[in-house]
């Protein structure tokens, strides 16, 4: 019960910063998950590749989070509290801006957002990354995966799957 206020805080906060999704705010989460709940680096990564894989929005994942830290109710207070307030921000934001139209200053701030997001959601790449690649064997599949993904038409989720059989497999006998 003691974690619910502090859940709340953290999501809440973590919310209003996903400027670009979900994956903008994924090195401050997994920050703030280890320093304010014991959520090791590891466990984290687990949780996020769990979010990935099931169907539905990738961020859903926050509900397993908010689960494994304050059971049931932990978890709604995660989904409340991420989901809510970056809603009612958009709602009030969305209607602020189409009220300025085509106007000049309109798009000095679309065009001033678009490398934020971009540097946010990089950034959580890179934490994600960080805490994958633990050894040669996972830094050549990550780099033949980018690979597959960026320069052939073969289906994200195959090379996806494929690399974590492999991967499965090469780590388990090699």
């Amino acid at each position: 019960m003691s974690h619910l206020p502090s859940l709340f805080l953290t999501f809440s906060l973590l919310s209003l910063l996903a400027v670009g999704g979900g994956t903008a705010v994924l090195p401050e989460m997994q920050t703030l998950l280890s320093q304010n709940f014991g959520i090791s680096h590891t466990q984290f990564i687990h949780i996020y590749s769990f979010g990935q894989i099931a169907p539905g929005p990738n961020m859903l994942m926050v509900l397993v989070i908010g689960f494994q830290v304050a059971g049931s109710l932990g978890a709604a207070v995660v989904l409340f509290s991420f989901f809510l307030p970056s809603s009612v921000l958009c709602l009030y934001a969305g209607r602020l801006w189409e009220r300025f139209g085509e106007s000049p200053w309109r798009r000095s701030v679309q065009d001033a957002l678009e490398p934020i997001s971009i540097g946010l959601m990089a950034s959580g790449v890179y934490a994600v990354a960080k805490a994958s690649i633990v050894s040669p064997i996972t830094l050549i599949l990550a780099l033949i995966t980018l690979f597959l993904i960026l320069k052939t038409k073969i289906n994200p989720v195959f090379v996806i799957l494929g690399s974590g059989l492999v991967g499965l497999i090469a780590l388990k006998f090699l």
